[in-house]
């Protein structure tokens, strides 16, 4: 009885609940898993199944490999060493989250076909003709190149986040042994920060399963693809379900090969007495070669593609940029903002239980917490909807007695139900950078508290939150940036008459209207661009 009166306690109950309500709209989807299959479903499996698993594979592993490459390096420069415009790197590099990959998609491929800018200029200017095959980005090395540009930030900020918080003892005390910065790297840096890159990586590996835009412009055959024209083109929803499941099965495989990458080995402060790294001074050669390295990502990942977007953007804003966009960039910012804090206060919570619990509940809520982010968007929103019909039938003697006469899809036709998928989606996104923020913390001031006499809400509000706020801020930054390129769910769940800048893009794109639907994704990167900025400032004002 007093270990159920233990495990019984507010961050318990809510995060219980928080997971029933997430995952009960699932639940009737999944149902249909037991269904026979049609015949559809034999065509699948002999024509299609079998190349969107070897191609999503492929883009799985190649987009990890070169986001761990070029984001742990990223951040291990800019934290450990002082170089010309350092300042800049640490908040610039996030910017490429700002650019939407299918924006990007469209954009290099706009810049490198043969009317685009860079043919035109070996043609016009040098007198010289390519083979088309050479600047052909429509491919699935195309498709991992733009997801690597785009995505890397996820690892970047983080693990620099987690470089910049460290105790510097640890790196002084291996320089002391005379070993040189990059052994460092190797043997100090990698190891401890093995859970903050796991919980970028998996970030960066959801988000490519759940694309559709890249690899339906690049024409490359994933399980997204085939779920939309399972779903779209052979009206079958019943196929499109079970490929979602298979897609399920694929990242459960992912989420434990992230636990096992993590270790059961967990690293805190050594001291309460908390150092950040001294940078080392590079100048000459080196400092030239880190400012390079920084500038060449950053230059592909934000300055190119939205220098060619400005371009399009001066050829029809004049037709397109009016009163109205004023109100698609209210709606969008002010849905992102309440769906961004709901989703980190909801992460935070189970993460708080999950860390404090060992039990198999919290277990089971850290890793379901998790799963939404793998579902693509049109299942989240079959669910979401069949679950929000429901509630209205059931709420229906109520909005008779408070409007006769009234509609009785009430929150099927509101806000409510675009949020709710939000936050299904993107709740991975805050609960692995928040369950990263305690992780780094450890438990040490927590059980000090407690035994103070302080119970878990008392110690959380006094203690952890202050200690883990970066990472709540990181979280909000990427779950606020996430839902501002959102496309999926806002298309199909969004209210009659509620436009956002991600559909005004989309509409425009999918009509081949590039040079409009650069206005739209100009806006969505200035907000992006303006919400990285603050939140590097407050970060920083928050190390000081």
């Amino acid at each position: 009885m007093k270990k159920v009166r233990r495990e019984t306690n507010f961050w318990s109950v809510s995060s219980t609940i928080m997971v029933l309500l997430i995952v009960f709209p699932s639940i009737n989807i999944f149902m249909n898993l037991f269904k026979g299959a049609n015949e559809n479903w034999d065509h699948i499996k002999e024509y299609l199944l079998k190349t969107s698993m070897i191609n999503t594979i492929i883009l799985v592993i190649g987009t990890a490999l070169l986001t761990v490459v070029i984001g742990v390096t990223l951040a291990w420069i800019v934290t450990i060493y002082d170089f010309p415009f350092k300042k800049f790197f640490k908040w610039g590099l996030i910017l490429p989250l700002a650019i939407p990959p299918y924006i990007a998609a469209y954009t290099y491929d706009g810049m490198l076909n043969y009317t685009g800018v860079i043919q035109s200029a070996l043609r016009n200017s040098f007198n010289i003709t390519v083979q088309q095959k050479y600047f052909d980005i429509t491919s699935i090395k195309g498709a991992i190149f733009i997801f690597t540009m785009f995505l890397f930030p996820y690892v970047f900020t983080i693990t620099k986040a987690f470089f910049a918080k460290q105790s510097s003892n640890l790196i002084e005390s291996a320089r002391v042994l005379g070993n040189s910065t990059w052994e460092i790297f190797f043997k100090v840096a990698l190891p401890i920060s093995r859970t903050a890159i796991a919980g970028g990586v998996t970030l960066v590996v959801l988000e490519v399963l759940n694309d559709y835009g890249v690899v339906k412009y690049f024409g490359v055959t994933t399980f997204s693809t085939a779920i939309f024209k399972t779903w779209f083109s052979l009206g079958d929803i019943d196929s499109a379900i079970r490929l979602s499941a298979l897609l399920m099965m694929f990242v459960i495989v992912v989420l434990t090969g992230e636990k096992v990458l993590r270790g059961r080995k967990q690293f805190s402060y050594t001291s309460s007495k908390i150092k950040p790294l001294n940078p080392i001074k590079l100048k000459g050669v080196k400092g030239g070669a880190a400012f390079t390295y920084c500038f060449i990502i950053f230059s592909l990942g934000f300055i190119i593609p939205t220098a060619q977007l400005i371009h399009w953007f001066s050829l029809s804003y004049e037709k397109i940029l009016t009163m109205k966009f004023l109100i698609l960039i209210k709606n969008t910012v002010i849905v992102g903002i309440i769906a961004s804090v709901l989703i980190i206060m909801i992460a935070t919570i189970v993460a708080n239980f999950s860390r404090i619990s060992r039990g198999g509940l919290a277990r089971i809520c850290s890793r379901v917490i998790t799963l939404g982010y793998s579902i693509p968007g049109s299942v989240i929103s079959i669910g979401v909807i069949s679950f929000f019909i429901l509630i209205d039938n059931k709420m229906s003697w109520l909005y008779e007695m408070i409007d006769k006469g009234g509609g009785k899809l009430v929150l099927t036709t509101s806000l409510a139900m675009l949020i709710f998928a939000y936050i299904i989606r993107f709740l991975a996104v805050g609960f692995n950078t928040v369950e990263a923020g305690f992780e780094k913390v450890g438990k040490k001031y927590f059980e000090a508290s407690r035994m103070l006499g302080m119970n878990v809400t008392q110690t959380f509000f006094k203690v952890d939150f202050k200690m883990i706020r970066p990472a709540i801020l990181s979280g909000f930054l990427l779950v606020f940036i996430d839902i501002l390129k959102e496309l999926p769910l806002t298309l199909i769940l969004r209210p009659f008459n509620f436009e956002t800048l991600a559909t005004k893009t989309f509409e425009y794109a999918n009509d081949e209207m590039i040079h409009e639907a650069a206005i739209a994704s100009i806006f969505i990167i200035i907000i992006g661009v303006i919400a990285v900025f603050l939140f590097y400032r407050t970060e920083k004002d928050e190390v000081r």
